[in-house]
This record gives C-alpha cells, structure tokens and sequence, in this order.
C-alpha cells in the first residue's frame, strides 16, 4: 500500500473511531472534547505512525519504552503516551519523551518516578493502573490498595497523579467491560474525596470496548487493531 493509499485509510478509519466516540458521548450526556483519543502505534512502522499526527491525532501511544524510543525520534509532531509498564531502569530515557506515564502499576514504580519528578525538578504526569478486572495475567494495583495510596499521593512532589487506569478482560461482548470501566470511576471519586487532587483522567477502553469507556466517564481511550489492523509493518 502506498503512502496515499495508506493515508486515505487512515483518515476514515479515524474518523469513524471519532464518530463512534461522538456516539457515545452523546448516549452518555458528554461532549466529546471531554475524551482523548489515543492511537496505540505497536504494531505499525515509524513511518506509518508518522502519518497519524498530520490526520489531527497527535496523542500516540506505545507499550514497550523501547518501541517509544525508536519512534519518538521518527514521528514529527506527535504527543506520546506510554501505556505499558516502566521498568525503572528505563524511567530515565523515556520519561523526558512523554507527556503522560498511563501505566504506574506499583509502588516501587510510583516510588522511582517520583524521585526522577524531584531530581529534574518538575513533577511526572502519570496515571495509576489499577486491575479492576482481577485477572492475574493483569498488574496494577488492586482496587483494595487504592484507598491507603490517598495518605501518600499529596505528599509525592516529583509526580502529578493526574486519575486511573485500567483494562477490562477481553470479551466478545463489550459491555461485559462496563462493571470493570465502573469500579475504576467509583475508585477515582473515592481517592478524589480522600485526597482533594483532581484526579480528571480515567484511561479505559481499547478496540473492543472503548464506547463502554465513554459511557462510563473514560477521558482517555486507547485504540489500537480498530486504527490499524493489516497496516502492521514488515520486519
């Protein structure tokens, strides 16, 4: 497939995922300048990915640092979001490249990020992943961690706890997601209350359910196989 070609596919693809976003806000009672969509790019080329900031979606996700590394230094204009977990000895070159850590599935990691906050001196934006789903094949937090976190979080100067996030199990049925999607805004509100932070993110919803994310208060979703299934790149 050419770069027209690919192009073309992109832009229609995007803007159905838009209107379903639309759609959904729509059912719920929001506006859909309430919601970010994120592309997740792992499974495209630099140079595909390269096409989707010029499309008006600048927000790119990535799972692996190292993925995020090699595309950050070859995809203009993008806002990149990193989704998978951070090992700390990777805090160091990948913070600097992000805007947003969604993925912060333990103390030791919050620990880490908090220390790299302080010593560069201006705090990290990240989210923290809770397993509301209760698969063991899932890290994050567990939902019974959340509240005792409140009695730390304030007092952490070098991260900006900026909401949650979390994946529901897969399912043919997307709205077998929502008790999932509904447990984490119930767990926000409750660390909201505790702590007084904003907490305005709750990140939730991939290709198989992020409609149910909307309806159910997602800001972020991150949509990957609807985006770019059979545009993978040969390695």
């Amino acid at each position: 497939m050419n770069t027209s070609d690919l192009q073309t596919v992109l832009s229609e693809r995007f803007a159905a995922v838009k209107g379903r976003i639309a759609e959904a806000c729509r059912r719920a009672g929001r506006t859909p300048d309430g919601v970010t969509l994120v592309a997740v790019t792992k499974t495209v080329s630099p140079a595909v990915a390269a096409l989707v900031p010029p499309l008006g979606v600048r927000a790119l996700g990535e799972s692996r640092p190292q993925e995020l590394w090699r595309k950050a230094e070859a995809v203009a204009g993008a806002d990149w979001h990193l989704i998978g977990h951070l090992q700390r000895n990777k805090i160091d070159r990948t913070v600097p490249l992000v805007s947003l850590v969604h993925s912060v599935d333990s103390a030791r990691v919050l620990d880490a990020l908090n220390a790299f906050g302080q010593k560069r001196g201006a705090p990290v934006a990240v989210l923290l992943e809770v397993n509301c789903s209760g698969e063991e094949s899932k890290g994050g937090f567990s939902p019974a961690e959340v509240p005792a976190l409140g009695d730390t979080l304030a007092g952490l100067g070098g991260v900006d706890v900026r909401g949650l996030m979390t994946m529901a199990a897969y399912s043919d049925d997307p709205a077998s997601a929502r008790p999932t999607f509904a447990r984490l805004r119930e767990l926000r509100d409750q660390l909201r209350a505790r702590t007084g932070l904003a907490l305005n993110e709750l990140s939730m919803g991939m290709s198989n359910d992020f409609e149910i994310g909307v309806e159910e208060g997602a800001t972020l979703v991150r949509v990957g196989t609807t985006l770019f299934e059979g545009l993978g790149e040969d390695r």
